[in-house]
């Protein structure tokens, strides 16, 4: 078994199919990525780039699977745990990024005054 990230929206039901915590999930057949299967990403910042971030979940699959860069289509899937997304959250994360870029982008640019 595998611990990757999925992106839901608030009502837990992306594409009509409504996930309960603790429960296996099983897709019968060929897997298509965006298509068929159950969707997540190793990174939980990539998660995001594909639903509305409204509850973040950490969940396991298993089984069979197709993988690309930052997204992943496994057969089952369990949603292990969830957490409520929100907009002080989404601020929260571009403060954090900004602060992280901030000396390179100095460096980069030493008389733009912008950020400060």
């Amino acid at each position: 078994m595998k611990t990757l990230y999925k992106s839901l929206p608030k009502d837990m039901s992306p594409n009509g199919h409504k996930f309960r915590v603790g429960k296996w999930y099983k897709v019968e057949g060929n897997l298509e990525i965006c298509r068929k299967g159950f969707h997540a990403s190793k990174n939980i910042i990539d998660s995001m780039n594909y639903v509305p971030a409204e509850v973040l979940a950490k969940v396991e699959v298993r089984g069979e699977s197709i993988k690309q860069d930052d997204k992943q289509c496994w057969s089952e899937m369990k949603l292990i745990k969830t957490y409520k997304w929100t907009k002080k959250d989404s601020i929260l994360l571009a403060i954090y990024a900004a602060e992280l870029v901030l000396d390179n982008f100095e460096k980069e640019y030493p008389d733009d005054k912008r950020p400060r």
